[in-house]
């Protein structure tokens, strides 16, 4: 086996989700590829005394699932799989879809089932926040096709990325974190984007490996009433089986009151799915060095260097603005030069201007620190 997939699972299990004897270890795997990371991460749960439990899903499968999709069927399919959540200590998941659009064709009124009925109360819930989690993706032909490259060349980089030191940048994250504690007010300033809004008495969360791999964010969540302006995202995103591009919102105390993208329609239905999906459950800062440009995957493409995330839906446990609904969806804003430049300010202080962090405290975190 590829050494670097035997690394990979020991830190998935040992770091990540830091299994003890005795843990019950819920491993679910997407993709035929997967399976030898599967095997890896059975043996890893093995050794350090832990119960692994195995299921392999099929997006083709679970796209004929939905098509028929009643309230009756999500709830019972919910049922039997939050009573195994409930049983479990950790929960690593494999994402690996030969098809990132196999969704596309299913109607947004099952989508909402599906999402209301069986994700909310599995994952969301229950999932999220009683289980020591962490979700990746398998590299396969898709993912490479999405990143325009060959799959040697992004299994390449996959590993790179998702193998680096990740106790090292957690202690960068200290001083991140540390600021957005004592922040008050939020100033975003892009192409198309000029948002204001509060983050005061909301906890900060560093992401550092244990709970998406790759990672490389620091989470917390605005104040929910208090965002005014308009945000234009500048990164394709494939939510729920369909590609949105130049996705842009215009708040209101908070709430999204215009939305537009190269699908207005389907944006709204999903904007439409609860009271909550038009409020904003998380604002986040990417840092890691190795993703520099999006490939619509929002696990590598939340975490690019000089990036932020600001997402419609449910907040977190850890920072959370009050926020509920069955949606979380992380939409990416680059600040780069070569995605338009834009600056971060928090009270009234420029703290990153063009993906670069300007004051000292934050110096950690700029790329060449973090390799």
């Amino acid at each position: 086996m590829d050494q670097r997939i035997e690394m990979l699972a020991k830190n998935l299990v040992t770091y990540s989700c830091r299994v003890q004897k005795g843990e019950k270890v819920l491993i679910e795997s997407l993709g035929e590829e997967s399976k030898l990371l599967v095997k890896a991460l059975v043996k890893e749960v093995y050794a350090v005394g832990g119960h692994p439990f195995v299921t392999l899903k099929d997006q083709s499968v679970t796209r004929q699932l939905l098509k028929g999709m009643d309230k009756t069927q999500a709830e019972l399919m919910a049922k039997y799989e939050l009573e195994r959540m409930k049983d479990m200590d950790a929960y690593i998941a494999i994402r690996g879809s030969e098809n990132a659009s196999e969704l596309s064709d299913v109607e947004s009124d099952k989508m909402k089932i599906y999402t209301d009925y069986f994700m909310n109360p599995v994952h969301l819930k229950e999932r999220v926040n009683n289980t020591k989690w962490v979700v990746l993706r398998y590299p396969n032909n898709s993912m490479a096709q999405l990143a325009n490259t060959s799959l040697e060349s992004f299994e390449d980089f996959y590993f790179n990325v998702c193998n680096l030191d990740y106790s090292k940048m957690s202690k960068a994250m200290d001083s991140l974190t540390a600021v957005l504690d004592r922040t008050d007010k939020v100033r975003i300033i892009a192409q198309g984007t000029d948002i204001s809004f509060s983050i005061k008495d909301i906890p900060s969360v560093k992401c550092s490996g244990l709970r998406n791999i790759p990672d490389g964010e620091v989470y917390t969540a605005p104040v929910k009433d208090s965002i005014n302006g308009v945000i234009t995202y500048n990164t394709p995103s494939v939510y729920q089986g369909t590609t949105f591009e130049n996705v842009q919102f215009k708040f209101e105390n908070g709430k999204i009151v215009e939305a537009t993208a190269n699908n207005t329609e389907r944006l709204n239905e999903i904007l439409n799915t609860d009271e909550g999906a038009r409020f904003i459950g998380e604002f986040a800062i990417g840092v890691n060095p190795y993703i520099l440009k999006p490939m619509k995957d929002t696990l590598f493409d939340e975490k690019i260097a000089g990036s932020i995330h600001f997402t419609p839906g449910q907040a977190y446990k850890l920072a959370d603005n009050g926020n509920k609904s069955a949606i979380h969806w992380d939409l990416v804003l680059i600040q780069r030069p070569d995605f338009g430049g834009g600056e971060i300010w928090f009270d009234d202080v420029l703290i990153r201007k063009d993906g670069i962090f300007v004051i000292e405290e934050l110096e950690v975190l700029n790329p060449e620190n973090l390799k």
